[in-house]
């Protein structure tokens, strides 16, 4: 399958709903929760076990962005959101087919392992072709789209639960609630595929730049150079703090005020819950358009510094204040969100477009580091803060100082972040297949 080339007249402002169709389909992964109770009462699992297909497709989605990175770029976005739309529906089918059989190592396969795979292969599709088509404003051409994941499960979360309300929650039910995702998401995501195009001319707006000003580096090269190594602690650093909220958000608030006169209700939690996606998603938007004005190194200045003095507001004042907690919480979301979306940006700065997606894609492996990292730091000592006697807002404070930790290191990282030395660029534009074979053939 070649990559579909525009045609002459063609508007790029046609290919952010391609991602969009992509990536809101994709993003219903945040929503998995809602899958676990019914679960858990058909099946006879542990929250444990409920939450495995969820973590096996992060894991995926960095594994296939990586290794398939390369492949992406060579074969063109159609083809990689074919791929995605074969995997992510089948797996929902593999499921269906698990769920009516109660055959959990089936859902966990298929959700997991299958739907994994089209997770990260999805997940980069559009970016390469994005900041083509925008090389004037790429930031908030990936931000839309990368959008599009963060607010997935503000559409599949209710969806999914009034689809087990009307099914029923045991296994026929869950079975048929999956049949119906993997066809719908099927059908929504071939827009995408039929929508995408490709730039015909190095500049796709008139008197814009071109997509291969500036240094253009292989996937390859971009791994060995220090500037690759920094944007993954970066990245990994920003994920970390903003997952060891996101993951626990709903407990942690209830919490915090449980020894007040005021404590959280289940139902406000919910809401809260519902308040931190919303952040994520304008992040995404909102951050990463901001970062086209004042540039990617300066936005990432803002996620990791004011991330951590979020943090620290929240350890200090917290749980004094309902609204202060809430706020920092919502800024903290939103730098969890604008980091995804800028960093293809931030690359496409130090690396060019040449092959952008790959080393996105091999860049996403901070994400199923995080992904591990951020969830057992928090619960972890939660538990641990639990059995020793503890309760309330102290379960999460040494959780939170080691967070402002991590947020520093991370900020140091970007910090160290330097153009990409001349030795690593591609001699010309024209010659970059021609030294991606020499360096592979010498690999």
């Amino acid at each position: 399958m070649s990559p579909p080339v525009a045609p002459p007249g063609w508007s790029r402002w046609l290919v952010p709903p391609a991602a969009l169709s992509v990536h809101l389909s994709i993003g219903q992964a945040y929503a998995w929760s809602v899958f676990k109770p019914p679960l858990e009462s058909a099946l006879g699992l542990s929250g444990t076990q409920s939450a495995l297909p969820f973590q096996l497709g992060i894991v995926m989605l960095g594994l296939s962005a990586a290794f398939g990175g390369t492949l992406v770029e060579r074969k063109g976005p159609r083809w990689a959101m074919t791929v995605a739309l074969i995997c992510f529906s089948s797996g929902f089918l593999l499921s269906a087919l698990g769920a009516s059989l109660e055959q959990y190592w089936l859902i966990v396969f298929g959700y997991g392992f299958v739907g994994g795979i089209g997770l990260g292969i999805g997940y980069i599709s559009p970016v390469s072709t994005l900041i083509k088509w925008f090389p004037d404003r790429p930031g908030m051409a990936t931000g839309v789209a990368i959008m599009g994941f963060g607010g997935g499960a503000l559409i599949a979360s209710p969806w999914s639960a009034q689809m087990l309300e009307s099914f029923g929650g045991d296994s026929s039910g869950i079975a048929l609630a999956f049949l119906v995702h993997g066809l719908s998401y099927a059908v929504f995501m071939l827009l995408g595929v039929l929508l995408v195009r490709v730039p015909r001319t190095e500049k796709p707006v008139e008197s814009g730049p071109s997509v291969l000003a500036g240094p253009q580096v292989s996937a390859n090269r971009a791994i060995r150079t220090p500037q690759f190594w920094c944007l993954w602690i970066v990245l990994c650093m920003n994920v970390t703090a903003g997952i060891g909220i996101l993951e626990k958000a709903a407990p942690m608030i209830t919490d915090f005020f449980a020894d007040t006169s005021t404590p959280v209700s289940v139902t406000a939690a919910a809401g809260f819950v519902a308040l931190l996606s919303a952040a994520n998603m304008a992040g995404r938007i909102g951050w990463s358009s901001t970062s086209d004005l004042i540039g990617r190194k300066n936005i990432y200045r803002v996620y990791l510094g004011v991330g951590a003095i979020m943090y620290a507001l929240i350890a200090l004042f917290g749980d004094s204040s309902k609204p202060l907690f809430v706020l920092c919480a919502l800024v903290i979301l939103s730098f969890y969100g604008g980091g995804f979306a800028t960093v293809p940006a931030y690359l496409k700065d130090l690396f060019g477009t040449y092959q952008v997606g790959a080393i996105h894609g091999r860049l996403l492996t901070a994400w199923s580091t995080a992904g591990v990292l951020g969830p057992l730091i928090v619960n972890w000592i939660a538990d641990r803060q639990e059995e020793a006697g503890r309760h309330g807002a102290s379960l999460y404070g040494l959780s939170f100082v080691i967070m402002i930790g991590l947020l520093v290191v991370g900020f140091v990282a970007n910090e160290l972040v330097r153009p990409v030395d001349p030795r690593h660029h591609v001699p010309a534009p024209k010659e970059a297949a021609h030294v991606e074979r020499q360096q592979s053939e010498s690999a």
